[in-house]
């Protein structure tokens, strides 16, 4: 069975203890099938660099809540070991209105008239940690943070073992405790709740991840990480109960479990696409990459940052997230490679462009520093850095029609940035409104020129697979043009 970390809240050691156990297990021989609530594209990064296999994003308003389980039961198929790092604290998520109908169906009451009211439920946990163990009927680890706890870290426990009844919570880890007489007044204190304390870390300043501005620094950034990694696999050999956990983290496969159709290939040749894929761009959901893949398409990763040229003979590019603003200085000198970007662009290139891919195709970055950097110059503004931080899940609708989406249509995506664009797109592409927002505050955003689909919102293609298909039929009519040419 494989087992789901969470935490109290946010900033518990959620991460730290996912990669301590993660280490211990690859370290030991052992494959592991690592997942991640949400729509975090950093945790993932650690997660595979320690496993080396590609981490998978659980995130139902991306996606749906069948295309979760699809996604798990595909890919601990064939691993013995499964582990799911959580997002914020367990039952943190956002208040959705969830049908009843499926539910009434289900004991036999059907063709029933009811009002809109009696046919929906308010869920106010709707894509936390809590929601994907009941939806995949998984065990959960709960991380507490003891560095300010004694006695009370029993009614916390308490608590959070029987607030909802249908999670089912494995044990507790106790981060962070002090000293001896601190792990004896929380043990004192936990013992009545018969709760299993399945690990306990003492305070460690040797173990910290460095962060910035979106979070965690990316694993390419860091030059010590292997030696940090050697830390974590020494602090899990000795400070988990591996008795008790190994049982818990084996995946089990339900005897029937969802499915749905690959993606057939859009063209009879393979199309080629450039994915920016370096220290300056690495933010991708590898479900895009592999839905593609299945469609067909050759991916072939090259560096905005290192290279001279694009990939040759390619007939797509993708710039994905990432910290652009970080490189700024590295990119604008890289000038035969904002040239070679710019040229294929106004040939007519398919180019998709998320974040940090869209700040790469202004004219201008200015970074924190206030520091101004030549860029690709495609889109007619400039990406200027600054302390606010736009975050959340949204909810777009075309305005236009672009090679990727259609007028009318509408996508769910998520926002993650600290820029602004200085000047708004004249026909934006979409008009955004916060996921589930009472107040519907819109905000146009996006850009569509020549074949170029611009835009601060990242998109998982899970359920969306017009949007790659569409790019492949673009690149092979590209690919036709440019042979007539």
């Amino acid at each position: 069975m494989a087992l789901i970390i969470a935490g109290d809240r946010s900033g518990v050691g959620k991460t730290t203890c996912t990669l301590c156990l993660l280490a211990f297990l690859k370290n030991s021989g052992i494959t592991v099938q690592s997942f991640k609530v949400g729509p975090d594209y950093i945790d993932p990064m650690f997660h595979q660099y320690i496993t080396g296999r590609p981490c998978r994003n659980l995130d139902p308003i991306l996606t749906s809540e069948n295309y979760i389980k699809c996604c798990f039961y595909r890919h601990t198929r064939n691993v013995e070991f499964a582990i799911i790092e959580g997002v914020m604290g367990l039952f943190d998520g956002v208040v959705e209105e969830r049908e009843l109908r499926e539910n009434l169906t289900a004991i036999g009451l059907r063709n029933l008239d009811l009002q809109p009211s009696q046919i929906s439920k308010r869920e106010a946990d709707f894509a936390s940690t809590a929601h994907i163990a009941r939806l995949l009927d998984l065990p959960v680890l709960l991380i507490i943070d003891c560095s300010r706890l004694s006695g009370s870290v029993a009614a916390i426990a308490h608590g959070y073992r029987h607030f909802d009844p249908r999670i089912k919570l494995a044990g507790i880890v106790l981060n962070r405790v002090g000293s001896d007489r601190h792990r004896d007044l929380l043990k004192s204190a936990l013992e009545p709740l018969n709760l299993p304390i399945l690990g306990l870390l003492r305070r460690e300043d040797k173990i910290a991840i460095p962060d910035r501005h979106l979070g965690l620094v990316p694993t390419l950034e860091i030059p010590q990480f292997d030696s940090l990694i050697d830390r974590l696999y020494h602090l899990a050999k000795d400070c988990f109960n591996w008795e008790i956990l190994i049982p818990l983290l084996k995946s089990t496969q339900p005897v029937h479990y969802p499915q749905v159709p690959d993606p057939k290939p859009q063209t009879p040749d393979p199309i080629k696409i450039a994915i920016a894929r370096d220290a300056a761009f690495n933010f991708y959901y590898q479900d895009n990459l592999d839905i593609w893949q299945r469609m067909g398409a050759e991916l072939i990763p090259w560096s905005p940052l290192t290279d001279s040229d694009l990939p040759e003979d390619v007939q797509g590019l993708y710039f994905g997230g990432g910290f652009p603003e970080i490189f700024a200085r590295q990119l604008a000198e890289n000038r035969p490679v904002l040239t070679a970007v710019r040229t294929a662009i106004l040939k007519g290139m398919p180019t998709y462009a998320e974040c940090g891919g869209l700040m790469y195709l202004c004219e201008f970055l200015i970074d924190f520093d206030s520091k101004s950097f030549p860029m690709v110059g495609i889109l007619p503004t400039q990406a200027l850095m600054s302390n606010k931080l736009t975050l959340g899940y949204r909810q777009a609708v075309a305005l236009q029609d672009s090679f990727l989406i259609k007028t009318g249509e509408r996508v769910r995506g998520h926002e993650f940035h600290r820029s602004q664009l200085t000047v708004s797109p004249s026909k934006p592409l979409f008009e955004t409104t916060r996921y589930n927002d009472s107040q519907n505050h819109k905000v146009m955003e996006g850009w569509q020129i020549h074949q170029l689909h611009a835009s601060y919102i990242h998109l998982h293609w899970g359920e969306s697979w017009k949007i790659p298909q569409r790019f492949l039929r673009s690149g092979d009519r590209f690919r036709t043009l440019s042979m007539v040419e």
